[in-house]
């Protein structure tokens, strides 16, 4: 097949495939690593398995089938399939509490917590236990723990028959011993005995090992756990909600023109020349370019960006944008896979699916984790015996060590973070190509900004209009534009849509004729107008246009001077104009403590004049495209983790060999394929937001992982040394996944 190495936009020919199976059955960070254990150990296949979003990224060689992928997972107690390939015409439901999945966990909390209550409450407070209470709360408990902690069962059970241990493990082992132990104490012992009283303790107490029961616990940790569970996988949803929102905001149906006629027909049957209409309040159903008409796009939900876009005949539209103002013929140039909104999923799916460095260490501890806490609660069990002789004691600290252990907060602290920035990022038109990106924001010093397209808008514009004394300056503009505007050189072109913006309508131009080298005249009503160095007379300018061009050129504009009937009577001053944001933008840039370098092939005056105007103090400028590449490893010679920002196709390989690439989504494929970052919108402040959104999510993702990490290293010493009574042990591990996901939801107010 033909895959595209990272970084490089460049084709190549491989023999491998990729696909993307969903993964069923996984409960915690444990069973994702054992999945990918599994399918990394086939010959030639390397597979990501994330467990927040149930995905498993596959690359394998020619000879190894899909099928023989699926078996694998199957094999290891899971399900695999391919997601199946969405229907433009039946739009999938957003993921809500009306899932049918996360709706049946509503159900097992809801009748689990109602059953566990009453138990919880009888043997927290000895003053509602009456006689025979003790076979109340077996009546309660019983289809809690059978029926309510049967998906941790089950989990347990698949993992055993294959070998091996997830946290279902611990749950499991932990609310079944419990339970057991309280039907041998009600059957066997004395615990059953009416008039039985039965006190509670944060922490183990002595008490007669026949007469003590833990029906509370296998109960309430079970409610606690299924409430965790359902709390973790809402929040998952929501977490996700950014990226389902992005796929669903295409049109459904478009307007397509077939022999003069509109036919409606779903977007997936558009293709690429088609001419389809968009009208007002309509969205647009791909990307395309205005064959007729003008109207106001809303590109808001798209990019971000508030401000609506004026558009006419020749101008491109982005799928998914609104038509606000008049109505518009589209001809259709990309559609399906290829658009702009499909490659920005396609690019966050990706990032979320992708892993960090801190997450694969986080994979790492978890794999070895269960059967270490195994090992534990064996050894808290062994030891509490030995030395007490308190088998209550004893077993009281092995369930709760069992119970408090289970690393779910570990398998959440990355994703979930990955999930909720990378998908607010889309929100905010930042498209972050994978989480390897996040460590490199945090690393940059230096900045280097490309001077066209980035800085500046990339189009030349008519920025000063000088005129002699006694010349009135509309006729300068009305004279000059109206010859300029028979030319097609840049310069031409901006002087005279200048002159159209100021003056209106342009009169005709006879006998126009260009002088290579000297610039163009002609006769435009009556007189004959001269506009470049035909403009300027024997004696040379007056003086004040002439201190007007040295002005001009000072500044590192380009001067045109424009003359009739044999006398030069203005200068007009074109250059390419800096955006309105780039101040702005580089000042938020320093404000992240990041040394802005202006790039440019153009010459060292105009180079300096932008830089002034922005605020940059170092400029690199009369830099050949091929050699950018070259000032980029230059700087990180000196020591610098450089950022790249650029637009157009001479800034890809620059934009691939620095340490963080952000291209502009208004610029090349080739710059966005080869970047890091991608920056919807042309607005240079979106590159101050994009790597400030990474730190932000780079921080989440490591004050999750501290807390993950810091729960259970503080928690298990705690348990074992019989300071955490098992039901309190269950409420604290569901509340530290729930917590890790509530951080990572915070994400979610980034502006």
């Amino acid at each position: 097949m033909t895959s595209t190495t990272p970084h490089s936009g460049i084709a190549e020919t491989t023999d491998t495939a990729e696909i993307e199976l969903l993964i069923g059955g996984m409960t915690c960070a444990s069973c994702a690593a054992r999945v990918e254990k599994k399918l990394n150990r086939m010959d030639g296949v390397s597979a990501t398995v994330n467990f927040a979003t149930e995905k498993a990224k596959i690359s394998y060689p020619a000879g190894i089938e899909v099928a023989d992928l699926v078996a694998t997972v199957v094999r290891t107690g899971y399900t695999a399939e391919e997601p199946a390939p969405p229907r433009p015409e039946e739009p999938e439901p957003a993921e809500s509490d009306t899932d049918p999945e996360l709706m049946a966990l509503r159900t097992r909390l809801l009748v689990s917590a109602v059953l566990a209550a009453p138990v919880v409450l009888l043997a927290m407070v000895p003053g509602l236990q009456f006689d025979n209470w003790q076979w109340l709360s077996l009546t309660l408990a019983a289809p809690v723990v059978v029926w309510g902690g049967l998906p941790f069962h089950r989990a347990a059970w698949t993992n055993l028959r294959h070998g091996a241990s997830t946290m279902d493990t611990l749950v499991s082992l932990g609310t079944l011993a419990a339970f057991g132990w309280s039907l041998w104490a009600l059957f066997l012992g004395d615990a059953g005995m009416p008039g039985m009283r039965h006190g509670f303790d944060l922490t183990l107490s002595r008490a007669d090992a026949s007469s003590t029961l833990y029906l509370e616990v296998a109960a309430g940790v079970t409610a606690f756990l299924l409430l965790g569970r359902y709390l973790e996988a809402r929040s998952k949803r929501r977490a996700g909600a950014a990226l389902r929102a992005l796929m669903e905001l295409g049109a459904k149906d478009v307007a397509v023109l077939r022999g003069g006629k509109e036919v409606r027909v779903p977007v997936a049957q558009l293709a690429a020349g088609d001419r389809f209409v968009v009208r007002p309040g309509e969205k647009i159903a791909t990307d395309g370019t205005v064959v007729e008409g003008s109207s106001a796009i809303d590109a808001s939900l798209l990019t971000g960006e508030s401000v609506p876009v004026d558009v006419t005949a020749g101008d491109t539209v982005t799928g998914a944008t609104v038509n606000a103002g008049g109505r518009l013929v589209v001809e259709a140039t990309r559609v399906g896979a290829d658009t702009q909104l499909a490659r920005m999923a396609r690019l966050v799916e990706d990032a979320q699916n992708g892993k960090a460095e801190v997450q694969r260490l986080a994979d790492r501890v978890s794999a070895v984790f269960v059967p270490v806490v195994l090992l534990a609660a064996a050894a808290t069990f062994g030891v509490w015996l030995g030395v007490t002789g308190d088998t209550v004691a004893a077993f009281t600290a092995a369930v709760s060590v069992l119970i408090i252990a289970c690393p779910c907060a570990l398998g959440l602290a990355t994703p979930t973070a990955l999930m909720v920035g990378t998908g607010r990022g889309a929100q905010l038109g930042i498209l972050i190509r994978g989480p390897e990106v996040l460590e490199s924001t945090r690393r940059v010093d230096t900045v280097v900004l490309d001077k066209t397209g980035t800085v500046t808008t990339g189009r030349m514009t008519l920025q000063d209009v000088y005129v002699a004394d006694g010349t009135d300056e509309q006729e300068v503009l009305l004279l000059a534009g109206a010859l300029e505007h028979a030319s097609e050189h840049p310069v031409a072109r901006a002087i005279a849509a200048g002159a159209e913006e100021r003056v209106g309508t342009l009169p005709g131009v006879e006998h126009f004729e260009n002088v290579p080298g000297r610039g163009v005249r002609g006769h435009v009503d009556g007189r004959e107008v001269a506009v470049g160095r035909l403009a300027e007379n024997g004696d040379g300018l007056p003086e004040e246009l002439a201190r007007a061009r040295k002005e001009a050129e000072r500044e590192g504009r380009t001067a045109v001077v424009v003359g009739w009937d044999g006398a030069a009577r203005g200068v007009l001053a074109v250059a390419d104009a800096v955006k309105e944001t780039s101040a702005e933008a580089v000042r938020r840039l320093r404000a992240l403590g990041l040394t802005p370098v202006l790039l440019t092939g153009d010459n060292r005056t105009v180079a300096e004049a932008v830089g002034a105007q922005v605020g940059i103090d170092e400029v690199i400028a009369e830099v050949l495209p091929e050699d950018k590449v070259d000032v980029v490893r230059r700087l990180q010679g000196e020591g610098r983790v450089v950022a790249m920002v650029g637009d157009g196709v001479n800034d890809a390989a620059a934009l691939a060999g620095a340490d963080l690439g952000l291209a502009m989504g208004t610029g090349t494929d080739a710059a966005i394929e080869a970047s890091d970052l991608t920056l919807v919108r042309g607005d240079l402040r979106v590159a101050a937001d994009a790597i400030r959104l990474s730190r932000r999510t780079l921080a989440t993702i490591k004050g999750n992982l501290v807390w993950a990490f810091g729960y259970n290293v503080a928690a298990l010493p705690l348990a074992a040394a019989g300071l955490l009574n098992p039901m309190i042990a269950g409420a604290a591990m569901a509340f530290s996944s729930v917590f890790v996901v509530t951080n990572s939801l915070r994400l979610r107010a980034f502006r």
